[in-house]
């Protein structure tokens, strides 16, 4: 089957996470991603440990073939080219390479690529149906802020996310997902595609502009935290969430369980679980306004319940009266379960190399669609690695050209 971005060139100007993951997607949807590195001075993620290498998974790279599993994960189904973009003779390959693109991606921070001769301006004088995509902490439009970098925790701070976990109180949570530099890529792939779909309609690009700031605080906005704490209720509330009635974690004998019922039904299966069916007739617990006006009680009840057995009888007795549940999970367990790798929402990483030698697990592509092939079936390039298939084939460059570039240190 083709894939959906077939056809579609991708320059691609990122470096650590933010802007490769942006950059994967569109990879694993078909597009032909073109990764452009100094070739002195490559992308961060190529130094990241842990590394994978013959000998599999180690800390500290000791052979020249040891990769890093950042780039083994970010680089999957993308080309890779060098190029120095401070040299003087740079940006004639830059204006041919963009000649042939479809988008840029980049994620410097905000004014470096105009300052450097890349920016939205210079690139779309070149070809004015280039979609040009910047991810940055605040905006392309922050230059003149004191504050024009960013990074996760930055932006976890900034935004919010830090005060919604825990229990009223306690210092700030770290979440320990990357989400600010996860959610503006998600925004920044759907914003490339909506402009190229405009493009392709118009003829005419235009520049797609995601913060790590904006974008993780609006799906913080998406949890009414602000009018909660104006009402008089609890911002953070721990692993419960007693707005919605039984709702939050609970222990067990031998590990942690989610239960989720919030609903009059499914509160119904949850006390005949617990052998206290009758308790859906108490007026404390009978609808789920009583049962938040009581939820210490409903939750005490609920935890002496959960305590004396083990998660997976826990589970099955949940699962029997239909109530949503689910045991707690390390990100071990959950990454090798059957069904996401099944659907390959879930992959394990193989070395360009040495192949499938350390039993590593990453995310695959979480997209299935019934008549295009999506996903990740190339290992990440080495630096360069396709300098002769970009510059000589797709920009036609003879190959005394390309070791004059070579010699002079452009690429």
């Amino acid at each position: 089957m083709n894939t959906p971005l077939e056809g579609v060139t991708i320059l691609d100007f990122t470096t650590a996470l933010a802007g490769p993951y942006c950059t994967l997607l569109l990879a694993g949807l078909g597009a032909r991603v073109i990764k452009i590195e100094n070739p002195r001075s490559p992308d961060t993620a190529r130094g990241n440990s842990p590394y994978l290498g013959a000998d599999g998974l180690k800390a500290v790279r000791d052979r020249d073939d040891d990769v890093s599993l950042a780039m083994l994960e970010r680089g999957r189904n993308k080309w890779a080219v060098t190029l120095d973009l401070k040299h003087p003779a740079a940006g004639a390959v830059f204006a041919d390479l963009v000649q042939k693109a479809d988008a840029i991606v980049e994620n410097f921070s905000a004014g470096t690529a105009d300052r450097i001769g890349i920016g939205y301006a210079q690139a779309s004088a070149l070809n004015p149906r280039l979609v040009y995509t910047s991810i940055s902490g605040f905006g392309a439009d922050a230059q003149g802020s004191s504050q024009n970098k960013a990074m996760d925790t930055i932006v976890q701070a900034l935004s919010g996310l830090m005060l919604t976990s825990g229990h009223p109180g306690d210092p700030p949570v770290r979440v320990g997902v990357p989400f600010g530099d996860l959610a503006a890529p998600l925004f920044a792939t759907i914003g490339t595609l909506a402009a190229l779909m405009q493009a392709r309609a118009t003829g005419r690009g235009q520049q797609v502009d995601v913060s790590l700031l904006g974008a993780l605080s609006a799906l913080v906005a998406c949890e009414p935290f602000d009018a909660m704490q104006r009402t008089g209720q609890a911002a953070r509330t721990g692993n419960a969430v007693p707005r919605l009635g039984a709702f939050g974690v609970f222990a067990c004998a031998d590990g942690h369980v989610s239960i989720c019922a919030p609903t009059d039904a499914f509160t119904a299966g949850l006390f005949a679980a617990m052998g206290q069916g009758d308790l859906i007739t108490d007026t404390r617990f009978a609808s789920r306004d009583q049962r938040v006006a009581n939820s210490p009680e409903l939750y005490a009840l609920i935890e002496a319940w959960t305590t004396r057995n083990a998660t997976d009888d826990v589970v099955r007795a949940l699962e029997a009266q239909g109530v949503p549940a689910a045991p707690v999970r390390n990100p071990a367990e959950a990454m090798r379960d059957p069904r996401l790798l099944r659907r390959g929402e879930t992959v394990r990483l193989a070395h360009p190399v040495h192949g499938d030698v350390g039993e590593v697990h990453a995310g695959g592509l979480p997209i299935r669609m019934s008549a295009s092939q999506v996903g990740f079936d190339a290992p990440p390039p080495g630096l360069g690695e396709h300098n002769n298939a970009v510059y000589g084939q797709l920009l036609g460059y003879s190959a005394e050209k390309l070791q004059a570039l070579r010699d002079q240190g452009v690429i």
